[in-house]
């Protein structure tokens, strides 16, 4: 792991503000890691109310989507995607009214009598995900198939710029503490930690206030990168390696986002299913960055102008972090699920690099947080030997981009992993 330039100066410790309620929605079909929710629920023209399914699929991995407003259908067309590129989405037209489909918070009573079963099945019907970026479906994550030991809480945040986190953190520390306690009763476990990097002080204390009557231990990591990939996170605070090939479970642990903890809180106890997140939107050419609660499908320009006017004309915007984020060829591009964070970048901050030869030096080998051989991965993808591709491991990389950070040729090694795991997955 390597301590980067954190960038975080620019939103952190700035409260969450609430983003004007959009006109229009744009809601990708896909917003999980799996099969998108190719079983719609609506049609053009028809009526909706927030919180409302709007689509489903009959795949095994999915997350049900809702609609983060109230109003009507105008289209369901292919629309701009962050992640994918493009993919079918709904469009919905805001009526204003923000009338909602489904309501009434659940009683103390009712909360305690939850089976781990009804609280699984809650998140499944509110549609969570992994809100660090990984939008893995929750409601399965949360049935491990070997007994857990271990929940770890992650609040590393540990991709430069991004904030998001740790300000909820900070806000809603003792929601947050509800929402572990579910947690911890759906998997069973009594040891739980909540892990977060020292650079983060008001967040610390914040989160240590709210776990002393719990008695849950705070974990402070050194501020390193990629502190926060599950893998990483289990090593640092459990002292456990996770096998190659092999997930969390297999060494007893869960790990949790800590935003995806605060979304199953206000699924059980609010009956809210995950319509808005907390967006860092940030970046040194932005009057105002800040962190923003926006709607699910709210294109990302709306969240840009929210904090500009913008100083110059952006040459890159990046959606998640700078390490591990998708630079976007459109503005109106929606958020997502996943997303964590808009960046703004200027021309300065985002210099185009010519791609020379792997000079053999071994520098992405050493860096790699895997311990895979990146540049045997990109040789294979550039070659289109997807099968070799897999052989070599690109399967196991987390795409944290260290590899493509330490390269002195430049070579776009991420980009090609991506290709191949792509191809592989076909």
């Amino acid at each position: 792991m390597v301590r980067l330039e954190e960038n975080k100066f620019y939103t952190a410790g700035k409260k969450i503000e609430t983003l004007p309620l959009p006109a229009k929605v744009y809601i990708p079909t896909l917003q999980h890691l799996g099969k998108p929710c190719d079983k719609l629920e609506v049609k053009t023209g028809d009526p909706v109310l927030k919180c409302q399914v709007i689509a489903t699929s009959e795949a095994k991995v999915f997350s049900p989507i809702h609609s983060s407003v109230s109003g009507k259908v105008s289209a369901i067309t292919n629309w701009p995607h962050p992640v994918v590129g493009k993919s079918k989405a709904i469009i919905i037209e805001s009526d204003g009214q923000d009338k909602q489909f489904v309501s009434g918070h659940r009683s103390e009573d009712e909360i305690k009598k939850l089976s781990p079963q009804q609280i699984r099945e809650i998140v499944f019907k509110a549609g969570i995900v992994g809100m660090g970026g990984a939008s893995f479906p929750t409601h399965i994550k949360l049935n491990p198939p070997k007994q857990i030991t271990s929940l770890i809480v992650n609040i590393a945040e540990c991709e430069p710029y991004l904030t998001g986190d740790s300000q909820l953190a900070i806000e809603k520390s003792k929601e947050i503490v509800l929402g572990i306690e579910l947690v911890a009763r759906c998997l069973a476990v009594k040891d739980v930690i909540i892990a977060i990097e020292d650079n983060k002080p008001e967040a610390i204390q914040a989160v240590q206030e709210a776990c002393a009557k719990a008695g849950y231990a705070v974990k402070i990591l050194a501020s390193q990168y990629p502190q926060g990939g599950e893998k990483q996170l289990v090593k640092s605070v459990l002292g456990k390696e996770i096998p190659q090939g092999k997930l969390p479970f297999d060494v007893g642990a869960n790990v949790q986002n800590v935003s995806t903890i605060y979304a199953i809180f206000e699924a059980i106890y609010k009956n809210k299913p995950l319509y808005e997140r907390v967006v860092t939107v940030t970046g040194s050419i932005l009057a105002q960055p800040k962190n923003i609660l926006c709607r699910i499908g709210t294109p990302i320009k709306e969240l840009i102008n929210f904090c500009g006017p913008l100083k110059e004309e952006p040459a890159k915007i990046i959606i998640g972090g700078p390490m591990m984020g998708i630079a976007q060829f459109t503005d109106m591009v929606p958020v997502i699920k996943s997303t964590t964070g808009v960046i703004v970048l200027s021309k300065s901050e985002s210099p185009v690099k010519d791609e020379d030869s792997c000079i053999r030096c071994g520098s992405c080998v050493r860096a790699c947080s895997m311990g895979l051989l990146p540049c045997l991965m990109n040789q294979a993808a550039e070659k289109g030997l997807w099968q070799q591709a897999k052989d070599y491991g690109v399967l196991d990389c987390m795409e944290c981009g260290l590899c493509s950070y330490s390269c002195p040729s430049n070579r776009k090694i991420v980009q090609s992993i991506r290709r191949a795991k792509l191809e592989l997955n076909k």
